[in-house]
C-alpha cells in the first residue's frame, strides 16, 4: 500500500509545481485506504476446508455478486512461479477434472497485472498472488507506467486477489503434492453491498483531457456508460453522483505565479496544470473552473428532475471542446449547456465567483465528502468509482462497472438491464433452478436475479401462491381456483365436472358431495353399498360417479331430502289441505276486519258525544245518553 501511495504522489510531482506536492504529499500521507476483500472457501482437500479473505485487485474483471469453483494449479517451472514471464504460446493450464483453473503464483518480480495477464493467456480463470511477507493485505494496484507496454491492461478479463503468505503457502504445497485436487470457490457475493432496491454510486472524474491514457479511459467510460447510467437512472433505479479532486495551495505560496496560475478562490481549490507547462497552454485554474462547471450542471440538471443530463453534458464536451483543438473554452461550455436546454443563468450563480477570496459552497462540499466514511476510503486518485459506499476494483469498462452495479440490488429487485444473456446466466433455464414449477399451467417458483435464483411461490394475475417454493406452492385468496384449480382435485367425466377447490374458502381443499378424500385426491362414495341413501323399503338404489339414482316401486314417488317413498296422489290431496288452510286464514281475516271497524265507530261515537257535551246546551238530562245517529240506528 506505502508503495502504491508513494508512485501516485511521484505522478503528480510530474504534473504539479513544488507548492502542490507539497500538498499533496500531506493528503496522501494521511489518506486512509480501505482494502476491498472476497473470499476464497476451500472444499478440498479436507485438511485445507475453511474460508480465508482476500484482496481484490484494481485491474480486471472480479466477479462482484458471484461465485467461481476451480482448481488450483502451481506453476511447475520454479523459473515462472512468479508469472512475469510468458508461460508459452503452447502452454495452456487444465485441471484433471476439467474444471476452470485458478493459478497460483509468487509475488514479486513484476508488475502484478502482468503476473495476471500472463495467467489468462495460459488460459487460467482467475489468478491467486501469494504474499511473500507476513503482513495485512493490500491492494494489488495497476501499474503506473502509462507506456504502449502497459497496452495489454485494458484487455485484462480475469479476476484477480491478493492471498496472505501462510495461506499461500499451503495452497502451494497442496497443489504440488497432486494426491487429490485443490478445489476452492472464489465468492464476491459479500463483497459488493446489496440493501435494497436503489443502487447509489458515485464517479470521482475530472474535466481535464491531456493526461494520457487515464483521461482518455474516463472519457471512453462516459461515452459507454451513458446509456446503462440514463436507463438506471430514469427508472428510478439508482442515484448517481458526480465528484472531483481538488487540492489547495500552502499559505506561503498565495502570491506565487504557480498558484495563480493552478489555482480559484485565492488558493482555496487547485488542480495540476495539464500539460505541466505553467507558461504554455491551459492551466489547473481552467481545469477546477471547469469541473466546477459540471458540478453546477448536474445540481440544476438534479434540480429540474434531469439529473442523467450530465452524462450528456460531459460526453459532449470532451468531444466538442477538448483541449488539443484549443475549445476547453467558457463559450463552447455554455453552446453545450444551450444545446441541452439547461438554463445558463442558474449554472453561473451556482458556480460562484471564482477571482473571490472566499469559500465556494460547492467545491468545499467536494473537499469534505472526498474524505473517507465508514466503510470507504479516502478518495485520492482518478478515476475512482464508489458504489454503495464501498470502492470499486477492477477496470473502468462499462460492463464490468455494469455487473458491479447490478451486484449491488436487493436480490430480486434488480432491473432488466441486470438479468440480460450478456449480464448473468439464466439459472432458471436448468432443470427450472430446482424450485417447484406446475407443467400444466407452465408457472413456476423460480425467479432468475443477478446473483443466481430464489425459489419463491409467484403471484400470477394478481392471485398470490404460497409454500416454500422448492416442492409446495398452492394458490390462494379469492380466484385461486381459477389457476389450476388451486391445486385442489378436479375430474370430469361424462361432461360432468367435479373440484374440491371452492372460491367461497380462501384455502384449503375439500372433496365435493359423493366424493371422499384428504381434497387433493377424491373418490367416488358408493352410496347404496354403504347405505348413506335410498335405504327406505320401497326404494331401488343404483350408484353413479359422483352420486346415486334411487327409485321408488309401485309408482311411488322419491324424496331425496326425507329418504322415502310417497304416493303420487299424495300431492292432490296436499293441495286440498292447502287450500282449506288458506280459506280458514281468508275467513279469520274478514272476520277480525269487521269486529275492528265496528269497534272503531263506536269509540268515535263515544269521543264526539264528549266534546259536543263541553261546548253546546242539552234539552235535558235524559238525553244525556241518547245515540247521535238514533235514524242510522233505526235504518239499521
Amino acid at each position: 500500500m506505502a508503495l502504491h501511495v508513494h508512485g501516485r504522489v511521484r505522478r503528480l510531482a510530474a504534473a504539479a509545481c513544488a507548492w502542490l506536492l507539497v500538498a499533496s504529499t500531506a493528503s496522501l500521507a494521511s489518506a486512509r485506504f480501505i482494502v476491498e476483500k472476497n473470499s476464497v472457501k476451500v472444499l478440498s482437500p479436507r485438511s485445507l476446508r475453511g474460508h480465508h479473505h482476500a484482496a481484490i485487485a484494481n485491474y480486471g474483471v472480479p466477479e462482484y455478486g458471484g461465485t467461481l469453483t476451480g482448481v488450483v494449479l502451481y506453476p511447475e517451472d520454479a523459473k515462472l512461479a512468479t508469472g512475469c514471464k510468458p508461460f508459452g504460446d503452447d502452454k495452456k493450464f487444465r485441471s484433471p477434472s476439467g474444471r476452470p483453473v485458478v493459478l497460483l503464483v509468487d509475488r514479486g518480480g513484476c508488475y502484478f497485472a502482468l503476473k495476471t495477464w500472463h495467467a489468462q493467456q495460459a488460459g487460467a480463470a482467475a489468478v491467486l498472488v501469494a504474499d511473500s511477507a507476513d503482513e495485512p493485505l493490500l491492494t494489488m494496484e495497476s501499474p503506473e507506467d502509462e507506456t504502449p507496454d502497459m497496452a495489454f491492461l485494458a484487455n485484462i478479463t480475469v479476476p484477480s486477489a491478493l492471498v496472505t503468505k501462510q495461506f499461500g503457502n499451503a495452497l502451494r504445497h497442496a497443489a504440488g503434492s497432486k494426491d487429490e485436487e485443490v478445489v476452492v470457490r472464489l465468492d464476491w457475493r459479500e463483497s459488493m453491498p446489496h440493501p435494497d432496491e436503489r443502487v447509489e454510486y458515485e464517479f470521482w472524474t475530472n474535466s481535464n483531457d491531456e493526461c494520457g491514457p487515464r483521461c482518455d479511459e474516463q472519457a471512453a467510460f462516459v461515452r459507454a456508460f451513458r446509456g446503462h447510467a440514463q436507463l438506471l437512472e430514469k427508472g428510478g433505479y439508482a442515484l448517481f453522483t458526480p465528484h472531483y479532486i481538488t487540492w489547495f495551495c500552502p499559505d506561503a505560496f498565495l502570491d506565487t505565479p504557480q498558484c495563480k496560475a493552478q489555482c480559484i478562490n485565492r488558493g482555496r481549490y487547485c488542480a495540476p496544470d495539464p500539460d505541466g507547462d505553467l507558461g504554455a497552454g491551459y492551466g489547473g485554474k481552467d481545469v477546477v473552473v471547469e469541473n466546477l462547471r459540471q458540478l453546477c450542471v448536474h445540481r440544476v440538471a438534479n434540480a429540474t428532475n434531469r439529473p442523467w443530463v450530465w452524462w450528456d453534458y460531459v460526453a459532449d464536451y470532451h468531444l466538442r471542446c477538448s483541449m488539443k483543438e484549443n475549445k476547453y473554452t467558457r463559450a463552447c461550455a455554455e453552446d453545450v449547456v444551450r444545446s441541452l436546454g439547461l438554463p445558463m443563468d442558474k449554472i453561473d450563480k451556482c458556480m460562484g465567483d471564482p477571482e473571490a477570496d472566499a469559500e465556494n459552497d460547492v467545491l468545499k462540499t467536494e473537499q469534505i465528502v472526498q474524505v473517507g466514511d465508514g466503510t470507504r476510503g479516502d478518495v485520492t486518485i482518478l478515476p475512482t468509482l464508489v458504489i454503495n459506499n464501498v470502492q470499486y476494483r477492477g477496470k473502468l469498462e462499462s460492463t464490468a462497472v455494469l455487473k458491479a452495479i447490478c451486484a449491488g440490488f436487493k436480490e430480486s429487485t434488480e432491473p432488466h438491464v441486470c438479468l440480460t444473456p450478456d449480464m448473468e446466466t439464466d439459472e432458471c433455464l436448468d432443470n427450472n433452478g430446482g424450485c417447484w414449477s406446475d407443467e400444466k399451467t407452465n408457472i413456476t417458483a423460480c425467479k432468475d436475479t443477478y446473483r443466481g435464483r430464489i425459489c419463491q411461490c409467484p403471484v400470477v394475475d394478481g392471485i398470490q401462491y404460497q409454500g416454500d417454493g422448492y416442492t409446495d406452492c398452492k394458490a390462494v385468496g379469492p380466484g385461486r381456483c381459477a389457476m389450476g384449480n388451486g391445486g385442489c382435485w378436479t375430474e370430469t367425466r361424462n361432461s360432468k365436472t367435479f373440484s374440491a377447490c371452492s372460491d367461497s374458502n380462501l384455502s384449503g381443499c375439500k372433496c365435493p358431495p359423493g366424493f371422499k378424500g384428504d381434497g387433493f385426491h377424491c373418490q367416488d362414495v358408493d352410496e347404496c353399498s354403504e347405505k348413506l341413501a335410498c335405504s327406505c323399503p320401497h326404494c331401488s338404489c343404483k350408484n353413479n360417479w359422483g352420486g346415486f339414482d334411487c327409485k321408488c316401486n309401485g309408482g311411488q314417488m322419491y324424496i331425496k331430502s326425507e329418504d322415502t317413498c310417497i304416493a303420487k296422489n299424495m300431492s292432490a290431496f296436499g293441495w286440498l289441505v292447502t287450500a282449506l288452510v288458506l280459506s280458514c286464514l281468508a275467513g279469520v281475516g274478514v272476520a277480525g276486519y269487521v269486529f275492528y271497524k265496528y269497534r272503531l265507530r263506536r269509540y268515535m261515537d263515544s269521543e264526539i258525544m264528549a266534546i259536543m257535551a263541553q261546548y253546546m246546551p242539552l234539552d235535558s238530562q235524559h238525553n244525556e245518553n241518547q245515540p247521535l245517529r238514533t235514524q242510522e240506528t233505526q235504518e239499521a
